[in-house]
């Protein structure tokens, strides 16, 4: 029997006025699977999530999410979903205890000893007045809200932004224990390390379309391992050899250079014939895959980065 997919997207276009932010976004996020959707800023990430979420409608294409349409059913498809954004706005005079439980009394559930479990966990003092929140703390106050729901879909818009590494791992175990629950997480983040840890599968946008979907194994053909080799005999023509790039040397015997990982046998074979003394050799990250379709674009991107965090 096949598993119906959570979330749907087909062939999603959104336009305004002239600007098209969504050119073509396909992917499904199953039951039990954690999808992490990656790009830099502007790319169209958060743009897909808000027409998901039934606040933008659709140009073209099609988008479900528990089998109904995201823009007609709206109202029926949030009482199952839980969702948090990148940057939380919160009502400055409540206290940040009086914001999850009306969060939570939106979402039509209560305060649970789960709930405590999570303020505890994420070190919130809820007797603090939201206007003296930190960023990390109106995040903490939005991610205990949903983490305490009872949801069969959970969307996470930059999750992490403004937590200390305590935090995130408190959060990526939360995730974890949603996935084993068999919960549908859809992750969109631009910190690789923690798409890596977490996600199944990864779906790369770039400039409005979805340029790969797979796991990270499947994607590895796509990413280059780093080596650093010193031979008994001089690689004379080592820059020729299949699938090698950004060639270093310092002397004949030693060489430091990128390889496909396609062609990691071919050029394994040649070392040996070579006569190897060391060999370090450091394995393909999701990062190396992202640098790969983004290029010299990343170094602007992470700049924009260090700034508000927002995101098309």
């Amino acid at each position: 029997m096949q598993i119906s997919p959570v979330i749907h997207i087909s062939h999603l276009q959104k336009r305004f006025g002239k600007f098209q932010a969504l050119h073509d976004v396909t992917f499904d996020v199953q039951p039990g699977e954690v999808f992490g959707f990656i790009g830099p800023n502007g790319a169209g990430k958060s743009t897909t999530i808000r027409t998901l979420l039934g606040l933008l409608r659709a140009t073209s294409g099609t988008a479900t999410i528990f089998g109904k349409d995201v823009f007609r059913n709206a109202v029926s498809i949030h009482k199952n979903i839980a969702y948090v954004p990148g940057d939380v706005y919160l009502w400055p005079n409540l206290t940040g205890g009086e914001i999850i439980d009306l969060f939570l009394k939106l979402s039509h559930q209560r305060h649970s000893k789960r709930t405590d479990s999570l303020i505890k966990a994420f070190g919130l003092d809820t007797s603090k007045k939201a206007r003296t929140y930190s960023k990390g703390n109106r995040q903490k106050v939005a991610l205990i809200a949903a983490l305490s729901q009872t949801a069969d879909l959970y969307i996470f818009d930059e999750p992490t932004s403004g937590l200390d590494p305590l935090n995130e791992q408190i959060f990526q175990d939360e995730v974890k224990a949603l996935k084993a629950d068999g919960k549908a997480i859809l992750l969109s983040s631009h910190i690789l390390s923690e798409v890596e840890q977490m996600c199944d599968r990864i779906g790369i946008i770039r400039e409005g379309t979805i340029i790969e979907t797979g796991t990270l194994a499947e994607m590895q053909h796509l990413t280059r391992t780093q080596m650093t080799v010193t031979t008994k005999t001089p690689l004379t023509d080592l820059t020729n050899q299949p699938g090698v790039h950004q060639l270093k040397q310092s002397d004949p015997t030693s060489a430091t250079f990128a390889v496909d990982s396609d062609a990691m046998t071919v050029v394994t074979q040649y070392l040996a014939a070579h006569q190897l003394l060391t060999l370090k050799s450091t394995p393909p990250t999701l990062e190396d895959l992202f640098l790969r379709y983004y290029g010299k674009q990343t170094d602007q991107v992470t700049n924009s980065e260090t700034g508000d965090g927002t995101d098309a």
